[in-house]
């Protein structure tokens, strides 16, 4: 299969398996949404999903997150690690969000990588999955997948996320980029494919013998 050709077929195979995209941190509006985001680095979802129940119950606005100190919100976060560093960064965007957003978080990616603990792929979950703008966050599994099914060279994660804006309709980046994800944990994920295991590997490199060298995001 060609390039665009592959895209085609993974993107049709990915609606058939995941019709439905619930995302995957627990939330009930933008604040809970990026202060999870922020946690979920180099943290599971479903470990922050434990986390973050006891953090909303206390604090679940920007407002309400300025009333604990930087040591309360550590102690509640701390199993999500780098727990000193995103207690500050959470409360840090807080104050922020006070100041200059009237307590709301901007729909606005410039405005929203200004916040400390905030980056381009924060951002970008934040602008899909709260405000729905299309946005195509690269994680660690989209970043793997692109390159074993050859959509990019995986050079860096702001190559890997333009090469996959070319290949796929805008339409399809923010219900997209979690099917990746989904299909990343389940059957291509770093150990349990190497590029010649799952369904759509096997699809797209019949020929495929050797596995897949990827890049780190």
């Amino acid at each position: 299969m060609r390039k665009a050709e592959r895209a085609t077929y993974i993107d049709r195979r990915l609606e058939e398996l995941y019709p439905e995209t619930p995302i995957p941190l627990d939330h009930t509006n933008a604040y809970t949404l990026l202060v999870a985001v922020l946690l979920s680095a180099q943290c599971t979802d479903a470990r922050v999903n434990l986390q973050t129940p006891a953090l909303f119950k206390k604090a679940d606005s920007a407002e309400k997150m300025l009333r604990l100190t930087v040591e309360e919100i550590d102690a509640i976060v701390r199993p999500c690690g780098l727990a000193p560093r995103k207690a500050q960064a959470i409360r840090g965007l807080s104050e922020i969000l006070i100041e200059q957003h009237g307590g709301e978080v901007p729909a606005d990616f410039d405005a929203l990588e200004a916040l400390p603990g905030v980056g381009h792929k924060t951002a970008s979950v934040v602008m899909s999955q709260g405000f729905g703008v299309a946005a195509f966050p690269v994680d660690t599994h989209i970043h793997r997948l692109a390159q074993r099914w050859k959509l990019t060279d995986g050079s860096s994660v702001v190559k890997t996320e333009t090469d996959l804006k070319k290949l796929f309709p805008r339409d399809r980046w923010n219900k997209l980029h979690l099917q990746i994800i989904f299909y990343g944990r389940e059957f291509c994920s770093a150990r349990g494919c190497d590029g010649t295991v799952c369904e759509i590997c096997r699809t797209c490199f019949p020929r495929r013998k050797t596995p897949v060298e990827t890049r780190k995001s």
